[in-house]
């Protein structure tokens, strides 16, 4: 250890106070960039552990091996496994209602397949010998046949030749280009039914059947591999012969950023960036302006050292040996602070996790070296840019302002000139305190941008908190009130109805409902139409402002009589008016995140198919509907204007025959017990022979796993809101006190010609309004304008969120400043006045 840094080590002991506010400040830094880091990476392991058990563990599928590749794939170092499941061959599937998927293909599956391969028993059991198959339920749902437990399949089997290629299960169905080469019959028991292997690609031609793999002679397989490295899974697809094709399984490589979609681990790590730039930026203020003071409180000291032969270079090493040590405390108290805390954090939000995505996966603590030298490194990065920056200036000032110290405060008649109204309106306690904020503008601008920088932060970080809240709570709260639904638009309504009273009657099923949705198209004449509607729905239903008509899409939603009383009540309607019988009814204008309601009625004319009939509808504006059944990907228009009707009534639209899309069909139930319920009705389903598709929701548990990802974004808003909370006020004491500290002398000499304590702390709490001022004055409209581009971003982003300006946050933020800087400037004043003024007045910080 040379002089220099003896001299700062000295330095340090003797500001105690700025040195452990810096140091806490490292921590603090330190802390927060190993738990974004440690969290990411947690979260990335949980995310890749689900998607393995969801989609199958291994990185490479081969779908057309032989024995060969298959002997050489054990032997190669570089895989950890292989499971191979034997191509039997495909069948065509006689009245399946997918072109794109003609055939059943049969596959042979041993017990380390069944073992190790993805795969979920709806009903029935596993295939015991290879003359048992279980079946994918989506042979139904998706192909329109139905095949049930118990059954016997006699297929031909065989192979699927294009010119002289033998295809595979990667290969999409080539219409007219492709034939089935019959080559064995064989008959199959069914024995059970699954969900879709998750190993079918959805282009896939074949309905995947398992059965087992014994005493089937077959050359051809499909092989899954695992690697022991899954980063080298590019390089060993590279040398693999061009006959064999192959499939990643981008389910899982997405997650480690090996897949062609990138979108996830790209929005992952660019959050990951985002925060710990935030995190930098306010660490790297806060310990800039700690270095910055102690180089104001040491320029004397540097001004003498140059004086004697110190160079540049040896001031400059004699900084950044100061960053170092306080980094070398730092840093280490910040990782051991940072990952008990984050494992804290986890165990708190496990649960939910569990809830919302795997529930068969634990999310646990992934504490990787990599990352925390990582984090250790950018802590040390921010520590000497906090240090470079002003230590640089320092070394390159000359020796005798050095000495003289008259670098900070530059004096000229024109910027400490007060005005005559100041003069008038202050009294000698206030000019005393303008003239100071004038005459030594580079401190306190210093000062100023530590507490904008704080007061951005906090509210532009309230900001991001509240629209992510709005996002959770937009997914999570649903106006429908009950638990269970299901519908269909390729249903018959009698079929409807039987299946209705019988899942009706499950266990735990407290009240149930059916329903009807038609939409059809309505041409309007704009001169009919208010000016409010226009202005509503104009750019929505495409109108032009020349146009004379206008053509919208018009929902008609038939419920249950005794609902659509009970709706009439409710908005205390007449019942004989609004009946439904004739032309008198009540409709929702709904749009996004608000009513749309007009005095008077609105009319429509609904012609029929062949335009031999019309039906009239004078339709009432309400603010309320009954429950609604879920809206298809892309089936929103952002309007809707939708009739309420009763059930008697859909007669005479079905007369019309004139619907713009198929009428949906659905049931709506409430239990006490959604789970077990949802199950029953799974059988119930399963074993009414349905062809047609439909959807069967659990409601109840959607809104539960909304409500949990609700959750764990409000925590974790919470906490990063609370830590750059604490880097603001570490930001503020620290450069507030030393700025009081380094003008010891100063405020001595106001005191020793007499200034009483009075005036003085009038004086300082005349600082503190001008602090609070000049930040405000910078830090709202800054933090107003970021606030109001987190929003856009988000909305670009897709998020259905409404601008909330941040007054709440803003008026914290207001006092949170005036407070934090008149308890700081009261305990840095306090010390001042318990020393002696003497003393104070002969000392030059040195």
């Amino acid at each position: 250890m040379n002089i220099f840094h003896k001299i700062t080590m000295e330095s340090l002991k003797k500001s105690r106070t700025r040195t452990l506010v810096t140091i806490v400040g490292v921590i603090l830094s330190a802390a927060m960039i190993t738990s974004v880091a440690t969290f990411a990476v947690s979260l990335q392991n949980y995310m890749i552990n689900g998607a393995a058990v969801k989609y199958g563990n291994w990185h490479v599928a081969i779908p057309n091996g032989d024995s060969s590749f298959l002997s050489e794939q054990r032997e190669d170092s570089r895989v950890e496994s292989v499971v191979a499941l034997k191509n039997i061959g495909y069948a065509p599937l006689e009245g399946g209602l997918n072109p794109d998927k003609p055939y059943l293909f049969v596959t042979g599956w041993s017990k380390e397949a069944l073992k190790e391969l993805p795969m979920k028993l709806i009903s029935g059991r596993l295939p015991e010998n290879s003359s048992e198959v279980l079946i994918p339920a989506h042979i139904a749902a998706n192909g329109g046949v139905n095949i049930l437990v118990g059954d016997t399949l006699s297929l031909s089997v065989g192979d699927r030749i294009k010119g002289d290629q033998k295809l595979s299960q990667h290969d999409a169905y080539c219409v007219g280009e492709e034939t089935l080469v019959s080559q064995t019959e064989k008959t199959y028991k069914v024995v059970g039914i699954c969900q879709r292997p998750a190993i079918e690609e959805y282009a896939a031609p074949g309905y995947t059947l398992i059965t087992t793999g014994d005493a089937v002679p077959s050359d051809s397989f499909t092989v899954f591999i695992t690697l022991k490295n899954p980063y080298q899974v590019h390089s060993y697809i590279d040398s693999i012969s061009d006959e064999y094709s192959h499939i990643l399984n981008d389910d899982v490589l997405r997650f480690m950023g090996l897949s062609g979609e990138k979108m996830i681990t790209v929005l992952l790590y660019s959050i990951v960036g985002i925060l710990i730039a935030l995190v930098m930026l306010g660490s790297v203020f806060l310990i800039y302006n700690s270095f910055n003071i102690s180089l104001n409180e040491r320029m004397h000291q540097f001004g003498i050292l140059m004086s004697v032969g110190a160079t540049e270079k040896q001031l400059l090493n004699s900084v950044l040996f100061e960053g170092l040590c306080v980094g070398a405390v730092g840093i280490p108290l910040g990782i051991l602070v940072g990952i008990p805390s984050i494992r804290f954090v986890l165990a708190l939000v496990a649960k939910n996790f569990a809830n919302a995505m795997y529930d068969t996966v634990p999310l646990a603590l992934v504490v990787s070296i990599p990352v925390l030298i990582g984090a250790a490194v950018i802590s040390l990065i921010t520590i000497l840019i906090s240090a470079y920056i002003p230590a640089k200036k320092a070394a390159r000032t000359p020796v005798m302002e050095c000495i003289r110290q008259t670098n900070e405060v530059k004096v000229e008649g024109k910027a400490i000139k007060i005005s005559k109204f100041a003069k008038r309106f202050y009294g000698l306690e206030e000019v005393l305190a303008l003239k100071n904020f004038k005459r030594n503008k580079r401190r306190y601008r210093s000062i100023i941008l530590s507490l904008t920088l704080s007061v951005v932060l906090f509210v532009t970080a309230n900001s991001f908190g509240t629209y992510l809240k709005q996002i959770g709570e937009g997914s999570a709260m649903v106006s429908e009130n009950y638990d269970i639904c299901f519908y269909s638009r390729d249903m018959a309504e009698g079929d409807l109805f039987q299946l209705y009273d019988e899942i009706k009657t499950v266990e735990g099923v407290t009240k149930s409902s059916y329903q009807a949705l038609s939409t059809y198209s309505c041409v309007l004449n704009v001169s009919d139409l208010p000016r409010t509607f226009l202005n509503e729905f104009g750019d929505l239903i495409g109108y032009d402002g020349m146009s004379e008509t206008v053509e919208v899409k018009l929902d008609v939603q038939f419920i249950e009589n005794g609902v659509y009383e009970n709706l009439l009540k409710g908005l205390g309607l007449s019942k004989t008016e609004y009946t439904g019988q004739d032309q008198n009814m009540i409709m929702a204008g709904i749009l996004p995140l608000h009513w749309y309601t007009q005095q008077q009625p609105m009319e429509f004319i609904l012609p029929s198919k062949n335009g031999e009939q019309t039906k009239n509808l004078r339709a009432t504006f309400v603010k309320d509907y009954p429950d609604l059944l879920p809206s298809d990907p892309g089936e929103w228009s952002g309007y809707s204007l939708m009739i309420i009707a009763p059930y008697e009534v859909k007669p005479q639209f079905d007369a019309l025959n004139n619907t713009a899309k198929p009428t949906k069909l659905g049931m709506t139930f409430q239990s006490e017990n959604p789970g077990r319920s949802t199950a029953e009705m799974k059988k119930i389903i399963e074993g009414a022979n349905i062809t047609p598709f439909y959807n069967l929701y659990n409601l109840y548990e959607i809104l539960e796993q909304n409500r949990n990802l609700s959750f764990i974004v409000n925590l974790f808003s919470v906490v990063f809101i609370a830590m750059i909370t604490v880097i603001g006020i570490a930001n503020v004491f620290n450069t507030i006190s030393t700025n009081v500290k380094l003008r010891r002398r100063e405020l001595a000499m106001l005191r020793s010609v007499g200034m009483s304590d009075k005036d003085f702390n009038k004086m300082m709490c005349f600082e503190c309004v001008l602090y609070g001022g000049r930040t405000m004055l910078w830090g709202l409209p800054l933090s107003g304008a970021l606030s109001y581009l987190i929003y856009k971003g988000m909305v670009i982003g897709g998020g259905n969120i409404a601008f909330i300006f941040p007054w709440k946050s803003m008026a914290i933020s207001v006092f949170g400043v005036l407070f934090i800087v008149f308890i700081t400037m009261l305990y840095a004043i306090n010390k001042i006045k318990k020393e002696n003024i003497i003393d104070a007045l002969r000392d030059d910080m040195t």
